[in-house]
């Protein structure tokens, strides 16, 4: 696809160190595109950059990492205008999961080269909070909010797998009372999480099999037993992508979750504290920039 205007919201604090703004004047350069740019800083946010850009451009193009992708798409949840994601963080789910080129220059040839398309992609609502990767509480939640910014400098996206390790040690199973499209279910477990998206940002891998951005569905799944052995099968499912009885997972259109105590948990890359959650997907509200071939 061609566009008149773009403009790039880039995170300087983002997990990649390379020079962006040279990358992205070359790009533009071999194109007749207009773009403008804005550098996020502690009080210039993304979001707020990208809500004030609803209208008035031809695309978003943000460069960072999950974090900053997802609080872009929550700016632009609902719009008509479009975003496109330039990876440049730790992990990368999103552009793993739409098939987005990790590489700076080869994501960037995307916007201005004629072998690209719109996606409309799902994202969900918690509380009335759109999100577009996932919901997490207990282990799941754990782990990114412990995960040191040093060790995520090292060992890049398996320090989200070491945290989880060192997680389960301490991790306390929770009475969770869902309700799932209706229909009521009381079940114990360590972790859950409501998602979007199936990459988990190891390589190719996927949450569970059967996990879509676009099926207009979100997916429930829940860690039942606090042991390795669980770990142990959860990554076995995960490699083979097959289903495993130490996790339940339900396909869903909405879910609440009632839990005993206020619990925290994570929206995306945000961290939040609730004892329920009325969670819904809503089915094709926002517009991302894709690989033709995707």
């Amino acid at each position: 696809m061609k566009f008149k205007h773009i403009h790039f919201i880039v995170n300087p604090a983002s997990g990649k160190q390379e020079p962006i703004l040279s990358y992205i004047n070359q790009a533009m350069a071999a194109s007749n595109t207009n773009w403008d740019i804005t550098v996020t800083k502690k009080d210039v946010s993304a979001d707020k950059v990208a809500r004030e850009l609803i209208g008035k451009t031809d695309l978003v193009a943000v460069y960072g990492g999950d974090g900053c992708v997802t609080a872009v798409a929550s700016a632009l949840h609902a719009t008509q205008t479009p975003m496109a994601v330039i990876p440049g963080g730790t992990a990368n789910v999103m552009a793993k999961e739409l098939g987005i080129p990790l590489d700076t220059v080869e994501a960037l040839e995307l916007l201005a080269k004629n072998d690209s398309r719109i996606m409309n992609v799902d994202m969900g609502l918690v509380n009335g909070t759109p999100f577009l990767l996932r919901v997490n509480l207990g282990i799941m939640a754990t782990m990114i909010t412990n995960a040191d910014r040093e060790i995520k400098e090292s060992l890049g996206q398996l320090a989200y797998g070491v945290t989880a390790i060192r997680s389960v040690a301490n991790a306390k199973s929770v009475n969770y009372h869902l309700v799932i499209d209706g229909k009521e279910i009381v079940a114990d477990g360590v972790s859950l999480t409501v998602t979007n998206s199936g990459n988990i940002g190891i390589g190719d891998f996927a949450l569970q099999p059967g996990i879509s951005i676009t099926d207009g569905k979100l997916d429930v799944v829940l860690m039942k037993e606090n042991s390795f052995i669980s770990l142990l099968k959860i990554a076995g499912s995960t490699l083979l992508q097959q289903e495993t009885e130490a996790l339940r997972h339900w396909k869903v259109d909405s879910v609440v979750i009632s839990m005993d105590e206020e619990q925290v948990f994570i929206c995306d890359d945000t961290e939040m504290t609730a004892r329920k959650l009325d969670i819904k997907v809503v089915p094709g509200s926002i517009k991302i920039l894709v690989p033709a071939q995707v």
